[in-house]
């Protein structure tokens, strides 16, 4: 560590060397920034998320939609699937959506019990200017790091997600 005060990690980790010597805390110095960056950031992009009148689920599913490319449209299950919510987690977001006028449900023309979701103009709106400034919001957030840190951060980041069996 640098001539930087200790962080919280820090803190917990040599708490930790002090308790249980005979154990070593040092993955948390990964694992337990990585968790608390993740909660930081979580925080700095649902703020963007609603400032459009969305929660992190909404804007999942209209991005969901958007990057389908036209009509906009996927089955319910190819939404859960695509957002990796359960089918009944997705059922409550689209009634949201639906009723907040940004997707609408139809029969499916091709399964004849199975249904369409798609975004209204609206939704579209919506969407498109939440997705700018999520872009620009990421893009603050990134500009933290130096170039190089960044390039390494999403390599390793890649390369730990795939080790990890993530896609």
């Amino acid at each position: 560590m640098s001539d930087e005060a200790p962080d919280r990690v820090a803190r917990i980790q040599e708490e930790w060397r002090r308790e249980r010597p005979d154990l070593d805390p040092s993955p948390q110095g990964v694992i337990g920034r990585l968790h608390r960056t993740a909660g930081l950031l979580t925080d700095e992009l649902v703020e963007v998320y609603s400032a459009h009148g969305l929660g992190e689920g909404d804007f999942d599913v209209l991005a969901t939609l958007r990057r389908a490319g036209e009509p906009f449209e996927r089955a319910p299950g190819d939404l859960a699937e695509h957002t990796m919510v359960t089918s009944g987690a997705m059922s409550k977001r689209i009634d949201r959506l639906e009723a907040a006028g940004l997707v609408t449900r139809r029969a499916s023309e091709t399964d004849g019990r199975g249904r369409v979701v798609a975004l209204t103009a609206r939704g579209r709106e919506v969407i498109d200017a939440a997705f700018a400034d999520h872009l620009a919001n990421e893009r603050r957030l990134v500009a933290m790091l130096d170039p190089d840190d960044r390039a390494a951060l999403e390599r390793i980041l890649a390369g730990w997600l795939r080790s990890l069996g993530g896609d």
